[in-house]
């Protein structure tokens, strides 16, 4: 069920919640602003998709992305703001829903889902949060996100403009990305290669996160930090 067609008198039981959390930021010439917001909701679709008695809610697009500011398009609320975002939002839904799980797309909301979740769940309410990362893939705006782009909204990417960026390890590039920023380590803003990316390889990559997330909301192991391990 999706939470913004529902009507009120539907949701009794009180169901699990479960909010994509995006980001507007730049994802280098050829992928959309809105990437980070369109994998976390497919991500969130696909479990809702398996798990039918889950509430699907509109996705949160904006996030902390204060390292792409130096890019037009991108749009930040900062780690504070999404911060009491997420607190309100969890306070509300709490009231009628049994848990809430946030699907996260955006590396930089880590700081305030890792603040803002273990207050929830101290104040009494069943919150978790889970990461759409791909185990050993590019940073940003590389293969790992043109193939998943690719596979969901194949239209909104621009294969032609696409062209490698900063490939080191983003460890050796957290003193530069700290001081200036995505656009002190990369002119073009993709931290990776997106050479290679494919639909199938993107089809591959959602269906092994999809499934990892179902295993994890089975299990609902939630560690100190508010996040569902799997």
């Amino acid at each position: 069920m999706r939470l913004g067609s529902a009507r009120s008198p539907e949701l009794d039981g009180r169901p699990t919640v479960v909010v994509p959390l995006g980001s507007v930021e730049q994802h280098g010439p050829h992928l959309p602003l809105a990437t980070d917001t369109t994998v976390a909701a497919a991500v969130a679709t696909g479990l809702v998709d398996r798990q039918p008695d889950l509430l699907l809610a509109p996705a949160v697009p904006y996030g902390a992305s204060g390292e792409h500011e130096g890019f037009p398009g991108t749009v930040s609320i900062g780690t504070g703001a999404l911060r009491t975002l997420l607190v309100e939002l969890g306070r509300s839904a709490g009231r009628w829903a049994g848990r809430l799980l946030v699907v996260n797309g955006h590396g930089g909301n880590l700081d305030a889902l890792r603040s803002a979740v273990p207050l929830l769940r101290h104040e009494g309410r069943d919150v978790a949060w889970f990461p759409c990362g791909v185990r050993g893939g590019d940073a940003h705006a590389g293969r790992i996100e043109t193939s998943l782009v690719l596979h969901v909204e194949p239209s909104a990417v621009r294969p032609e403009l696409a062209e490698a960026g900063e490939t080191a390890p983003v460890a050796q590039l957290l003193p530069r990305l700290r001081a200036g920023g995505v656009a002190a380590v990369s002119p073009n803003g993709v931290l990776g290669d997106p050479a290679g990316a494919s639909a199938d390889e993107g089809a591959r990559m959602l269906a092994d996160l999809v499934g990892r997330l179902a295993a994890a909301v089975q299990a609902w192991d939630v560690g100190a930090d508010g996040r569902l391990t799997g």
